[in-house]
Parts: structure tokens; sequence; C-alpha cells
């Protein structure tokens, strides 16, 4: 599978799909990321919150080198 990406520009929410097969367990937040996963522990989709900010954040860090 590819990734797929979605964003929603009314909540600035940007999801990364990153298994199309499986069932949602749990899910753990970890400060402008929130990440689903399986029974098993595996990854199925991360959400970024804010992410008109946090992508920014992004793209300017890498781009210090």
């Amino acid at each position: 599978m590819e990734y797929e990406i979605r964003y929603d520009p009314d909540a600035d929410v940007l999801s990364i799909i990153l298994r199309d097969k499986g069932e949602l367990s749990h899910a753990e937040e970890c400060g402008d990321f929130v990440i689903h996963m399986d029974k098993e522990g595996r990854p199925l989709l991360i959400e970024v919150l804010r992410a008109r900010d946090v992508v920014k954040e992004i793209a300017e860090a890498l781009s210090q080198g």
C-alpha cells in the first residue's frame, strides 16, 4: 500500500494513513502528534494537529541543516 495523506483545513489536521487494513485499538498522543495503533501496537494512522504550524516548523528546521 502507498501511504495516503489527507488534510482537513477546518480542523487543521494532517492525516497520514500508513495501513489500510487493521482495526484501530488505541491511540497515543505525543505533543501535536496522535498515533493510532492496532492491538499489536503497529501504527495505522498518524494525525498531525495544528498542521499549518507544525509543518512550517519542520520545514524551517530542515532548511537550517
